[in-house]
């Protein structure tokens, strides 16, 4: 599986915009890839969900590296 920081630098290669770590992380809960919890959160909700006109890109993402088919 990837590492956020290989998902982040693709995306930015391949869509040209800077990708936050919360929002791979919404992205990989979707997709029921178990992503890890931050030591930082204190809520049980997503303060930044992940915005609807990057999901594609991120999954595009997931798709090059094989987490998802």
């Amino acid at each position: 599986m990837a590492t956020y920081k290989e998902v982040q630098t693709y995306i930015k290669q391949q869509y040209g915009f800077a990708c936050k770590t919360c929002c791979i992380a919404h992205m990989k809960g979707k997709c029921g890839l178990n992503p890890r919890r931050s030591h930082r959160r204190i809520a049980e909700d997503r303060k930044y969900p992940c915005p609807a006109d990057k999901e594609q890109a991120i999954l595009s993402a997931f798709r090059h590296f094989g987490m998802i088919e």
